[in-house]
């Protein structure tokens, strides 16, 4: 999983008015870009694979009320690679948490995986360390 703020909004879809935010770097073509390729490497979106048409926001700036008004980009990410993708039941923003005295700007974002484990590599990737020999 590659999760964190990426400090980019994929899509116009994902802020509350692109407009007011267009010469800001969140927006800017190169960004996105970026973001596309890692999709394109398979990587899974896992908020927008779970809610495809829906407004979901992940960071409310504090000026200009903009939490008050769910004014809002969703710039924090959960990606997730081909192995665990199909085990993903749930992705979600607690919001709340935005509302809370004193709260950061960003708000919680989680996935949940159904149990399992994805395929393990055929071979160890580092050596196993051997014991030393006793005397």
């Amino acid at each position: 999983m590659l999760a964190g703020d990426f400090n980019v909004v994929p899509t116009d879809f994902d802020i509350y008015n692109p407009k007011s935010w267009r010469k800001d770097a969140l927006l800017q073509p190169e960004s996105r870009e970026a973001y596309q390729r890692l999709l394109a490497q398979g990587w899974v979106d896992a908020l927008r694979a779970l809610h495809p048409d829906e407004a979901i926001f992940t960071f409310w700036d504090y000026f200009r009320n903009h939490w008050m008004r769910n004014a809002g980009l969703r710039i924090d990410h959960l990606l997730l690679n081909a192995r665990v993708a199909p085990r993903l039941t749930a992705a979600n923003v607690d919001c709340w948490v935005r509302g809370e005295p004193h709260a950061s700007d960003h708000a919680p974002v989680w996935v949940e995986l159904a149990e399992g484990s994805a395929s393990r590599p055929k071979k160890r990737m580092v050596p196993k360390r051997r014991k030393p020999a006793r005397k």
